[in-house]
């Protein structure tokens, strides 16, 4: 049996993974699932359950670091070892930065204890398992942590701090023989921008992105697969993506226009 802790499941990307690993691997799956909201996960995992992987709910806020601990606890305890930690829990944000008062500054520190240091904390608990086990590290970034996204100053922020980390740590994992694969989605059709933050900390109830091409959460759920299977360093999954991490180091200004025409016209700075 393969073992996975696969945070952020309960609805969007990480459900999605749960179900893709499941119909993938069937009774050979271990399956830790993780987010704060246990009644959702309970549906995931009777979803995977149907496909006879063994699975655990493990309500978690990964905003807590003895929680993340208790997670890996928990998972070890359950299943004797760890083979994958995929780190997708995350939380989004749209507001133009001056918008920002001074006294709703605190959610920018709110939203990077979930998308990195949830992530750092995870890993730090899971690192020895991993390491006995030769496993893999899976960290769900964004096409937002490769080119800075204006209106997402909060989220772009905790992505790139997400791209460092995991960079540098593959690095340092290469002789213990753990892959580190970092994916980095567009726009994906997940309700995760309509509760994200904005510009008072409070629930967005609306993407400022244009989302007439957003990939469906099926597609974005298989390559992160396709690339975690194949133990990629990277998989950027738009064409877009792609043109537009080249584009930054050859044309800068233009990757910068290209960033703004993705918002709806309504939340561009004026």
């Amino acid at each position: 049996m393969k073992t996975f802790i696969l945070t952020g499941a309960s609805d969007g990307i990480g459900a999605e993974l749960a179900r893709q690993l499941a119909q993938r691997h069937g009774a050979e799956a271990g399956l830790v699932l993780a987010a704060r909201k246990q009644a959702l996960l309970e549906e995931v995992a009777s979803q995977c359950r149907s496909h006879g992987s063994e699975v655990l709910v493990a309500p978690t806020d990964v905003s807590d670091p003895d929680q993340c601990r208790k997670l890996v606890e928990r998972a070890v305890e359950r299943f004797g070892w760890l083979d994958v930690l995929i780190n997708n829990a995350g939380v989004s944000a749209q507001a133009l930065f001056e918008e920002v008062q001074t006294e709703h500054l605190g959610w920018y520190e709110d939203l990077m204890r979930v998308n990195l240091w949830g992530s750092v904390w995870c890993t730090h608990a899971a690192l020895p398992h991993l390491k006995a086990s030769r496993g893999q590290i899976v960290a769900v970034s964004s096409l937002a942590g490769l080119v800075g996204v204006p209106g997402r100053t909060a989220y772009s922020a905790s992505k790139f701090a997400m791209t460092g980390f995991f960079e540098a740590l593959r690095a340092e994992l290469k002789g213990a023989g753990v892959s580190v694969t970092t994916a980095y989605p567009g726009v994906v059709a997940t309700e995760i921008r309509y509760r994200g933050y904005n510009a008072a900390g409070q629930p967005a109830g609306r993407s400022g992105l244009k989302e007439d091409d957003a990939m469906t959460v099926e597609e974005c759920a298989r390559l992160i697969l396709v690339g975690m299977n194949a133990r990629q360093r990277e998989v950027v999954m738009t064409s877009k993506g792609k043109l537009g991490r080249l584009l930054k180091l050859l044309a800068p200004g233009l990757v910068e226009n290209m960033a703004l025409a993705a918002l709806k016209d309504e939340v561009k700075p004026r």
